[in-house]
């Protein structure tokens, strides 16, 4: 698989980005570079930092608050190729001194590419932007999609400095750090973590947003919102339940070493478990893997366990066990992994039959030590939620150090 990925590599480089002898290759600036992602008639900026140790490069891929170590730079002739941390995505680029020139690449999908660009010597994400204090506070807001579904959110947002930032909340999770700049009556937000490419552009009147919501090659869609403090989601312990007629979770499920693991297995009886439904293509899924992985290293000797069951892109074990190899790694996960299916919700659900539904990546399952369920929590509301983050921490810990103790 990496065999044919390598060789896949060099052959785009070669036919797209005219590659020069190796001993020629270019050299990638160190410093500040602002890059645009064109996507559907319009340009999505950030920023990123360049730094070289010796001959390795490294990036740093500044998202708002939040910066994204970026640990796998190659350049070959006169070309970089960065892979996007955790994901399955790619920057390709020629070098041509200040400027890069390429694509960004989804590699788990068919004809996923779109252009960008990228200039060297500008660390501001924005020029001369300007924000008003018109758009802060809580919204109750609307997404429309093309065929008229549509799902509830809550948009926080906050002038800070000259820039507006926040996020939207919604039951299947938070759409991160976005920030943006506002003119007159409209704002524009943006965010780019490695998958997420969003952009939302929106009008103010009398307390009422209407705007536009672009996400990568091809994603429109429409939302209104109104401004109300008390602005609410549906309850997310109350999301995803089991069907009547069943009361535990059953499963059986390759592990990374392609051996079964089932909750039957000596290594869970007598513990509280959580299964943490996810998949590395989910920037959300990161946000909470960071911090399960975190809070079972402090905890594991409580008798309590964790089961990742990774949804992902390709229907291929190894793929699959790759990329969950890959996150474990970056995220220096302690507690275990199972290979359950691919990212597809109704696919997903089939695995699971027990469940109304698999509304959400990521969904946690929290099991009692008799192998009860307790709480099934949909979605996860992470850092850039600010306090419903806080709150959801809380939460989390009082309700676990529950669990522990009875």
């Amino acid at each position: 698989m990496e065999k044919i990925k390598i060789l896949a590599t060099v052959l785009i480089f070669s036919t797209l980005f005219s590659c020069k002898k190796e001993e020629e290759s270019a050299e990638l600036k160190q410093g500040f570079w602002r890059a645009e992602i064109q996507m559907q008639n319009q340009s999505l900026p950030f920023n990123f930092e360049v730094i070289k140790n010796a001959e390795n490069y490294k990036i740093n891929l500044i998202n708002s608050k939040e910066i994204i170590p970026l640990d796998e730079v190659t350049i070959v002739g006169d070309s970089v190729f960065i892979t996007m941390h955790i994901f399955d995505i790619d920057l390709r680029a020629k070098i041509n001194g200040n400027t890069l020139n390429g694509l960004y690449i989804k590699n788990y999908k068919e004809d996923y590419s779109i252009p960008f660009t990228a200039t060297y010597g500008i660390s501001s994400r924005f020029d001369n932007p300007e924000s008003s204090t018109q758009f802060d506070g809580s919204w109750q807001t609307t997404f429309v999609e093309n065929d008229s579904v549509s799902y509830p959110a809550v948009g926080i947002f906050k002038k800070e400095g000259e820039l507006l930032t926040g996020t939207f909340l919604t039951e299947t999770g938070d759409y991160r750090y976005l920030e943006g700049y506002t003119k007159d009556n409209k704002m524009n937000l943006f965010t780019f973590d490695g998958n997420h490419a969003f952009m939302f552009n929106a009008t103010v009147q009398n307390d009422s947003l209407k705007g536009e919501f672009y996400s990568g090659k091809d994603y429109k869609s429409t939302f209104t919102a109104y401004k109300d403090k008390n602005a609410k989601l549906t309850d997310a312990n109350k999301l995803t339940y089991l069907k009547e007629g069943y009361d535990k979770i059953e499963f059986s499920f390759p592990g990374l070493d392609g051996k079964p693991v089932t909750l039957e297995d000596k290594k869970y009886q007598n513990k509280v478990v959580m299964l943490q439904i996810f998949g590395t293509w989910c920037p959300n899924c990161m946000d909470e893997t960071k911090f399960y992985a975190d809070w079972y290293d402090k905890n594991k000797d409580k008798d309590v366990e964790i089961i990742g069951l990774a949804y992902e892109a390709k229907d291929d074990f190894e793929y699959a066990k790759a990329r969950v190899e890959k996150m474990k790694q970056k995220y220096n996960v302690g507690y275990d992994y199972v290979i359950a299916g691919v990212y597809d919700k109704t696919a997903a659900a089939k695995t699971l039959p027990m469940l109304n539904h698999v509304l959400s990546f990521p969904t946690t399952i929290f099991i009692d030590k008799k192998g009860k369920v307790r709480r099934i929590h949909t979605g996860f509301s992470g850092p850039a939620t600010g306090k419903h983050y806080e709150k959801f921490v809380d939460d989390f810990n009082d309700f676990l150090n529950q669990l522990m103790n009875e």
